[in-house]
């Protein structure tokens, strides 16, 4: 799972078409009990899903700019755009089922 910062968000972002950013931050509770939920999806999945990962306090900017308030916040992108996004820790499966109708 790539790490993102201002230089490669953008990029990411628009160089692929599905793509889960989880906004998140070291000391966040759930953030760290999604990071493995995470993991697993960016390893396992075959809808081509790209998952990254933004630090919220070392790019607030970036964050601010997608309205991002509580952690963990992940935003889907689709060729480039914010689709949807999902706020808090999941299981993978509920995850998945929140996904399901951007992954069609």
């Amino acid at each position: 799972m790539e790490k993102l910062t201002n230089e490669t968000f953008k990029n990411t972002i628009s160089s692929n078409h599905l793509v889960l950013v989880d906004f998140y931050a070291d000391w966040c509770g759930p953030c760290k009990m999604m990071h493995p939920v995470l993991e697993d999806l960016n390893n396992n999945n075959d809808k081509g899903l790209v998952v990254a990962q933004i630090n919220v306090d070392d790019y607030p900017e970036i964050a601010g700019a997608y309205g991002v308030q509580s952690i963990p916040n992940m935003i889907l992108f689709k060729d480039g755009e914010a689709a949807s996004q999902l706020i808090g820790f999941m299981p993978k499966d509920a995850l998945m089922a929140k996904l399901a109708p951007e992954l069609d």
